[in-house]
């Protein structure tokens, strides 16, 4: 130190630092930008955190930061921007107005329109009768239970940050990489195009069975080929609507998006028709008869009166009913054999909610492929049935059971990712998306199996099983319980079909266009291309959809699922007993030689690519010293390092012992052995590594350099600090500590520095306190990470966070405590949030100190050292105040050679360690931890005492201090 040391900084500091205090202009210097003039012979104007200057080069102040965070926007390619992306890839995008859409509008509504619709309106009163309510309830709930399980999957990510537009392919592909990301999206994508299909063949088969029956093209000559027919009527029709659905995508997204809320509007309407009907049976159930013969029930296109015959003036003369199933109307005619035998009866379709029906469609019935749908009542069969597949009886169109039947209505409940697809639009996404979509979820369950239970209560089970509704004249069956026609509900399905096949038409290659756009599959091309292939995609569905189904059928059949969870669940059970209990046995098996395998692929495949910032977790090298004995100085360290990684991750534990390898060989070896038993003691997971070298500098530089094996390397240093630096010897110690800073700033490696680590907590768990961090300036987030991972061990578990940030002269202290409350919701982390305003740190000029500058004088005082400390501050800041201060700072400064050398940075250096350590022991000095910005070195290593002194100043009077330095890279992401 020079001979005048740092005892001068008392008499200058409040004058050096508050250089502009007196004028009422305060400067303060951009974070960003080198400003290097203040040291030119000039005051420090403005700059009141001189101890971080060398930081704020490189770092951003706070306040920085968050006005940038406060001006960021999530909209990226939302609906509003589509149409202008699509026109002109090359042009010049048009401002874009920030996302406006709410939870209801955005997210709850679009996925109601997407889960509530074709299923129910077409399939559901099948599959109530097909499988009985009971099983009809589990096939429900099983699917329901499905996606909000994956609703909630998709919440986690979506509030672990902001979601830009992509919706949930954005997610998937930035959680679980682009390998996953563009499988699972291309395979999402061809879902979305397979609902855009079943929307429009559930469209056209309203239109050609309820609606308009005569506009169907091919007509079956015999009932055998009414199937063949319907499916040609299918093709010709669905492709023409397809084609005009194609056409308004094409033209605008925009009108789509204005008919998605009229097109709600009728699937809305529909089901408050149903459940109107439904109300309604108690009093006045509909008339809707059925005619049954014996126990079969009967089409009823062809005839209009249940019975063979009728008397007219009379005369007994056959209806014709009898001219279906007899050669002739003749009563002498010849007739089908079971229309002989039995007799026909009419019962009422809708028999009402107190009918107690409830009771006969609690099971199931399934069957082959043409099994008549017959009631449970007495009939006598007929000794020949080859000809019952003429007759008009009404049939299984398909072999049904249940796994069919979940595979049927398993589609209706995918709707879920509608919102989440509107990402780009919605105002809170992160917010917006679990709630809307759980929301959603949670309602369409209610509407899915209070239908089961109304169905089965109010509907007659023939007329449920019948999926077309030809018992009751050809009405849609969930139809004829609405009210107050059923033609509500007919005109309602039809245009959310409709609404729906446009919405997957859109979704699609929207969908397509974020996968190609990211680049992960270079055959796609961002063009027009992507929605005339959706087109075609959706075109070549119909023709494959009966393979994809015989497929799935097959696979169902072989595979015994059941058994295969049993074997694998006891052979999980023994593998694990037999590793947690068995014994260890060294046979050279293949397991270990594919765990070697698989070890050093994974390594390689590590050192592809640096880690991503949202997988960026401290890999610790962790700096041990020894005593005479070998021992571990500081286990306390080991602790504070279990807690911190929790077993997961890396953890290499790293010491040094002087001399040569050759001749502490076996020191090393019981050196090794000592730390391994600590961390055993101490239940660090990881890995030991000790070096012999000729000095320890030299060594714990080899640790830093060289420790860990490929992409498995360290990116963080934990030490302790030298606690008696003052009082050693041997001034190489502290020495040896600043240049490991320097080695790990230059290798760009996050430093930890635990001060008074020997109070670190054990075992034992803390009681409710606070882990408190001063974020000076932005380190990358490291400061706020390292709180959160603390908090996840059972030590620190009952600790609260809390962030104090300092405010410079002139920043809004009010909004950057806003924007800090915003990025910290943005990064999901629970804090308390305080901004020191810099008035705290800093006093009125002294206008007679400063004075005392420009005074020049010859005469040369005694040489003087003396050695800072705070006490000796606050004395000499004393004696400055005196009314004869400003006579003594002239006879101070009359030593010419001394106060040339002064350097002034280090007035302001200590001046900011003095003012910021009183503000942070009155802040936190009763904190379970306290975690301070660590400013870096000087680069001249003559000052190096006297950034030990500022360190330690800044950190006096803390119980346990963590020193955090960055490692010149941002470790948190405020991105999903």
């Amino acid at each position: 130190m020079s001979s005048l040391s740092l005892s001068h900084v008392l008499l200058l500091s409040p004058s050096v630092c508050l250089s502009n205090i007196g004028d009422g202009n305060p400067r303060e210097s951009s974070p960003f930008i080198n400003n290097t003039d203040d040291d030119k012979g000039t005051l420090y104007d403005g700059k009141n955190m001189a101890l971080f200057e060398e930081e704020m080069d490189s770092n951003p102040m706070v306040s920085s930061l968050l006005n940038k965070l406060a001006n960021y926007t999530n909209l990226t390619q939302g609906v509003r921007e589509h149409e202008e992306a699509d026109e002109d890839e090359g042009a010049k995008k048009k401002t874009v107005k920030s996302p406006q859409m709410g939870t209801f509008i955005g997210v709850y509504l679009p996925c109601l329109q997407n889960i509530l619709g074709v299923i129910l309106f077409l399939r559901m009163t099948w599959i109530v009768g097909t499988a009985g309510i009971l099983e009809s309830f589990i096939i429900v709930s099983m699917c329901c239970s499905c996606t909000m399980l994956t609703a909630i999957s998709m919440s986690a990510i979506a509030t672990n940050g902001v979601v830009p537009a992509g919706g949930s392919y954005y997610m998937i592909s930035r959680s679980l990489g682009p390998e996953f990301g563009g499988a699972v999206g291309l395979c999402f994508y061809l879902g979305t195009t397979f609902a855009g299909a079943m929307y429009i063949l559930g469209t056209i088969e309203i239109l050609l069975t309820y609606i308009v029956p005569s506009a169907a093209i091919f007509k079956a000559e015999e009932k055998a080929q009414e199937a063949d027919a319907l499916l040609n009527n299918m093709r010709v029709y669905g492709t023409c609507c397809l084609t005009l659905m194609a056409l308004v995508v094409f033209v605008g997204v925009k009108y789509v998006n204005k008919l998605a809320l009229v097109f709600l509007a009728c699937v809305v309407l529909s089901i408050l028709a149903i459940y109107a009907g439904v109300i309604k049976t108690i009093f006045e159930p509909p008339v809707f008869p059925v005619c049954l013969l014996g126990n079969r029930t009967l089409q009823n296109h062809d005839f209009d009166k249940c019975m063979k015959t009728e008397i007219i003036d009379n005369v007994t003369v056959t209806t014709k009913l009898w001219s279906l199933f007899c050669e002739g109307p003749e009563l002498n005619a010849s007739c089908n054999e079971y229309f002989s035998l039995n007799n026909v009866t009419e019962i009422q379709g809708i028999p009402g909610l107190t009918s107690g029906v409830i009771s006969e469609n609690m099971w199931g019935s399934y069957g082959p492929a043409g099994m008549l749908v017959e009631k449970a009542v007495p009939s006598v069969p007929a000794s020949v049935a080859s000809q019952d597949k003429y007759m008009p009886y009404v049939a299984n169109d398909i072999t049904t059971f249940f796994t069919l039947l979940v595979g049927i209505y398993f589609p209706s409940v995918t709707g879920i990712m509608a919102g989440s697809n509107r990402s780009g639009d919605l105002r809170d996404a992160q917010r917006s998306i679990p709630i809307g979509t759980i929301l959603a979820i949670a309602t369409t369950t209610i509407i899915y199996l209070s239908c089961v239970v109304v169905f089965g209560a109010c509907i007659e089970g023939v007329v449920l099983r019948d999926k077309f509704g030809d018992s009751v004249k050809g009405n849609l069956v969930i139809g004829t319980l609405s009210w107050p026609s059923p033609w509500v509900i007919v005109i309602g399905s039809f245009f959310s079909c409709c609404g729906a096949g446009l919405q997957s038409l859109t979704g699609a290659p929207r969908l397509l266009q974020a996968i190609a756009r990211d680049g992960i599959v270079p055959f796609l091309q961002v063009r027009t291309s992507l929605y005339i292939s959706s087109f075609f995609t959706v075109q070549s569905i119909r023709a494959l959809s009966f393979l994809g189904m015989s497929l799935c059928l097959a696979l169902m059949f072989i595979s015994s699922w059941y058994y295969a969870l049993v074997a694998m669940l006891i052979a999980g059970c023994i593998y694990k007993y037999i590793e947690y209990r068995g014994a260890e046995k060294e046979w050279g098996d293949g397991i270990r030689g594919l765990s070697l395998n698989a070890a050093r692929y994974a390594l390689i495949r590590l050192e592809e690519a640096p880690p991503h910032t949202k997988n960026w977790r401290p890999q610790l090298l962790v700096l041990l010293s020894l005593d005479s004995e070998l021992s571990v100085k500081h286990p306390r360290l080991l602790s504070f390092t279990t807690q911190l990684k929790a077993g997961k991750g890396l953890t290499i534990v790293g010491s040094v012992l002087e001399g040569t390898y050759l001749t502490r060989e076996s020191d090393a070896k019981r050196a090794e052995q000592s730390i391994k038993s600590a961390m055993a003691a101490e239940k660090t997971k990881g890995f030991c590594h000790v070096v012999v070298s000729s000095n320890l500098r030299d060594g714990f530089s080899h640790l830093i350099q060289s420790a860990g094996l490929g992409g498995m390397k360290h990116n963080s240093v934990l030490m302790a600090w030298p606690a008696n630096w003052k009082q050693s010897n041997d001034p190489q110690s502290w020495r040896n500590f600043i240049e490991t800073i320097r080695e790990t700033t230059a290798a760009h490696q996050a430093l930890l520095v635990a001060k008074n680590v020997d109070s670190f907590p054990h075992q034992e768990r803390l009681a409710e306190g606070t882990i408190d961090v001063w974020w000076i300036v932005h380190d990358g987030g490291l400061l706020m990470l390292l709180p959160f991972l603390l908090q996840q061990h059972k030590v620190w578990r009952k600790c609260k966070m809390r962030i104090f940030t300092v405010a410079q002269l002139d920043d809004n202290s009010i909004q950057m405590k806003k924007d800090l409350q915003m990025f910290l919701y943005h990064l999901r982390l629970n804090a308390e949030v305080e901004v020191v305003e810099m008035a705290q740190l800093i006093h009125d000029r002294n206008t007679a100190s400063h004075a005392a500058l420009n005074d020049n004088s010859d005469a040369t005082p005694e040489r003087v050292h003396m050695t800072w400390t705070k006490e000796k501050f606050c004395t000499e800041r004393t004696r400055n105040r005196e009314p004869n201060a400003s006579v003594a700072v002239r006879d101070l400064f009359n030593m010419k050679p001394e106060w040339e050398s002064l350097n002034q940075s280090n007035v302001r250096c200590m001046h900011t360690a003095v003012k910021l350590n009183e503000v942070v022991v009155n802040k936190s000095q009763g904190a379970h931890l306290v975690l301070l910005n660590m400013p870096g070195p000087p680069k001249s290593r003559g000052g190096d005492e006297n950034y030990m002194e500022f360190l330690e100043v800044l950190t006096e009077g803390l119980n346990r201090v963590l020193l955090v330095r960055g490692g010149g890279r941002e470790v948190i992401t405020i991105y999903s």
